[in-house]
């Protein structure tokens, strides 16, 4: 049984896409498409840069999506192949569960992407630059985590963000608390613990603002039926409801990424070959976590070619 995921922030680098939409029209539409509905030039900053434009957040989401979105059209369009009629499930990593959304057909491609645009423009603005931050706790399981961040906090926010796999917890919070944490970790039994270069402490409780913001924007753009059901970031269980799936993108702003537990539900259910469209970044993850699957990662047209003469 196969799964489609889809990466999250940090899976952006220049040049993305640019392979694709050289050798497919398929491709070429979507990235037009995005730029139409952002009335931006979003796949020149793709294509060329530079590095500091692409990972800014309001650009880096609907990019990481557009990409995404390029595969999956270029499986359809150019080899025939349908992820709903090829799959059972999709789920993706923060940002990465609108394009799963998209590509299920929750949303159509250009409201996914001012979806994503108002999204990273809201969490930018929810926490002044330098008064938040994050960190990676790498060879620490979730137990670990939270105690390390209930220690760090003195009576500030420093909360997990982000299970990603059984050795790799972040943090988020304010940025004292994020340095307590990083000094406190090897005292909790983490191996290490890396800050990240981030913009804003994603997935707290002081993103409440762009949480706000995105209740506001998900009732005037609602889910509509998916092709395939997805695995929430929020609950870590499948959902096929609309309704229910715009609370949780609501909820998933400040809340925990569950993706350990989601890909640990995935594989219970019978899932053994994840396949990841536009990185090679949840692949290694999904590795650590669902140990008897098979992981396909799809970014060039080489890999896209092999997969679909595999199925």
């Amino acid at each position: 049984m196969i799964a489609f995921v889809f990466p999250g922030q940090g899976s952006q680098k220049v040049g993305m896409g640019v392979e694709l939409a050289a050798a497919s029209a398929a491709a070429r539409a979507v990235f037009e498409e995005v730029n139409d509905a952002l009335g931006q030039d979003l796949f020149a900053v793709m294509r060329e840069g530079p590095e500091d434009a692409l990972t800014l957040t309001e650009n880096a989401q609907p990019a990481i999506m557009a990409h995404s979105l390029a595969i999956a059209r270029i499986l359809e369009h150019d080899f025939g192949l349908s992820l709903a009629a090829k799959g059972e499930a999709v789920a993706g990593h923060s940002l990465g569960e609108y394009s799963a959304l998209a590509a299920v057909g929750a949303f159509s491609l250009a409201d996914t992407a001012r979806l994503l645009k108002l999204r990273g423009r809201a969490m930018q603005a929810a926490v002044p630059v330098g008064v938040g931050g994050m960190c990676a706790l790498l060879g620490a399981d979730l137990e670990k985590a939270q105690a390390l961040a209930e220690a760090a906090a003195q009576g500030e926010v420093c909360e997990v963000a982000n299970d990603n796999d059984p050795g790799q917890v972040v943090l988020s919070g304010h940025a004292g608390a994020i340095a307590r944490a990083v000094d406190l970790a090897k005292e909790f039994g983490c191996k290490r613990a890396v800050p990240l270069p981030v913009s804003a402490p994603f997935h707290c409780s002081l993103m409440q603002p762009a949480a706000d913001a995105m209740a506001e924007a998900l009732t005037r753009t609602p889910p509509r039926p998916m092709a395939l059901p997805v695995y929430s970031n929020f609950t870590a269980t499948l959902t096929s409801d609309p309704a229910a799936e715009l609370e949780l993108l609501v909820k998933q702003v400040t809340g925990r990424v569950r993706w350990r537990e989601s890909m640990e539900a995935m594989g219970a259910a019978g899932i053994t070959h994840f396949v990841e469209l536009g990185g090679k970044v949840v692949g290694p993850m999904i590795r650590k976590i669902v140990s008897e699957s098979e992981q396909t990662s799809l970014v060039t047209m080489a890999e896209l070619e092999g997969f679909a003469k595999e199925l």
